[in-house]
C-alpha cells in the first residue's frame, strides 16, 4: 500500500508546537496504521531555528523535495512567518504542491503562506485570533473567521494556534482512517479524542480576565461546576461570602463582565458542547445547560453567534460538514 505523504513546511521563527504537535499525531496513526510518512521541509535543509530557539531538523529543502505527489501539505505558524512570506522560492515550492495535493493545511499564522502561494483566495479561514485582523487586511479575498479552532474549505483546512493544531491533524486521521484509528491516537497522546471545530477560540478563560480574589474565584468555580444550576446575584453572593452588591460590584472590576452576562457565555459555551457531541432534543439540551426552556437558548444563541442551535448542530455535528 503506497503511503500517503504529509509534508510540514517551516522556516526560522517557526513556531515548535505547530509543527511538533501535528507530527506527534501524523507519525503515530503511521505506525497504528502504515499510512503516513511524514517529511519536514524548509527553504535550505538543515537546522532550523524556533522561534523559542529549539533548533529542528529539516530533512529536505524546497531544491531537492518534488512537490508533486504530495497528499497533505502543513504550513506551519509562527513570527517567522512575515519574512517567510518574502521567501519566493519558498511559496513557490508551496504553491506548486498545493495545486497538486489533495488537502492543503495550515497551523496558526501558517495561513499566511497559503495566502502568499494564491491557494486560498476566495475560502474560509481560521488563524490565530490575534492574526485575523492582519490576514484580513493583506488578503481581502479571504472570508477570516477567528472564532473556530479549525474548520475546513473543501480540500482547505485551517486551524488557529498550537495545540489547535492537534486537533486539525486528529480530525484528518479521522477523516483518512475513522473514529477508532483516531482515538488510538488521542489515547497514546492522551488528548481529547476530538474538540469540534466549531469550538470557540474564546472560551471563557481567554474572553474573560481571570478573578484576582477568593471570593470571585469561588463564584466563578461555581458557575463552571454547574452551568444548570441557580446563579443570580444573590446565589453567587453566598457562593463568595459577599452582600449582593459588593458581589456585582467586585464580580465586574475583577473579570470585566457583570456575572449575569458571565453565567450566560458559560453556559452558551456548554450547550455548543452539548449540540456537537450530543443527540439529545434542544429543549433537553436547553434545560440542562441552564436555559430553562429551547426559546431562552435560542435568544441566547443568537445574541452570542448569530445563529440558531438547530443550525448550529446541523453545520459543526461532524468535522466533514465545515464547509
Amino acid at each position: 500500500m503506497q503511503r500517503r505523504r504529509i509534508v510540514f513546511v517551516i522556516f526560522e521563527g517557526f513556531q515548535a508546537l505547530d509543527l511538533a504537535g501535528p507530527h506527534e499525531v501524523f507519525q503515530y496513526a503511521g505506525t497504528l496504521a502504515g499510512e503516513y510518512d511524514c517529511q519536514v521541509l524548509a527553504p535550505v535543509a538543515g537546522p532550523v531555528r524556533s522561534s523559542s530557539g529549539l533548533p529542528v531538523h529539516a530533512g529536505h529543502s524546497v531544491t531537492d523535495l518534488d512537490p508533486q505527489g504530495i497528499d497533505t501539505l502543513v504550513a506551519v505558524g509562527g513570527d517567522g512567518v512575515d519574512q517567510a512570506v518574502k521567501d519566493s522560492a519558498l511559496t513557490g515550492w508551496i504553491a506548486v504542491a498545493g495545486q497538486s495535493a489533495r488537502r492543503v493545511t495550515s497551523v496558526c499564522s501558517g495561513v499566511f503562506l497559503l495566502a502568499a502561494a494564491g491557494l486560498i483566495e476566495g475560502r474560509r479561514v481560521t488563524t490565530h485570533w490575534s492574526r485575523a485582523e492582519q490576514l484580513a487586511q493583506q488578503h481581502p479575498g479571504l472570508r477570516v473567521d477567528c472564532d473556530p479552532i479549525f474548520l475546513r474549505d473543501g480540500r482547505v483546512w485551517t486551524s488557529a494556534g498550537v495545540t489547535a493544531g492537534m486537533d486539525l491533524a486528529l480530525a484528518l486521521v479521522e477523516d483518512d482512517l475513522g473514529r477508532d484509528t483516531a482515538h488510538a491516537v488521542a489515547q497514546e497522546l492522551v488528548l481529547f479524542l476530538r474538540r469540534p471545530g466549531s469550538q470557540s477560540q474564546f472560551s471563557v478563560p481567554l474572553w474573560s480576565r481571570q478573578p484576582s480574589t477568593d471570593p470571585i474565584r469561588a463564584a466563578v468555580s461555581a458557575i463552571h461546576e454547574d452551568p444548570r444550576a441557580r446563579h443570580g446575584i444573590v446565589d453567587l453572593a453566598a457562593q463568595a461570602g459577599l452582600s449582593p452588591r459588593h458581589l456585582q460590584r467586585r464580580f465586574t472590576a475583577e473579570l470585566g463582565t457583570p456575572p449575569a452576562a458571565y453565567v450566560e457565555r458559560v453556559r452558551v459555551e456548554a450547550a455548543r458542547r452539548a449540540l456537537v457531541e450530543g443527540d439529545d432534543p434542544v429543549e433537553a439540551v436547553a434545560h440542562r445547560c441552564g436555559f430553562g426552556t429551547a426559546e431562552t437558548l435560542r435568544r441566547s444563541f443568537h445574541r452570542h453567534l448569530g445563529i440558531a442551535p438547530s443550525e448550529y448542530r446541523d453545520r459543526f455535528r461532524s468535522i466533514k460538514e465545515y464547509a
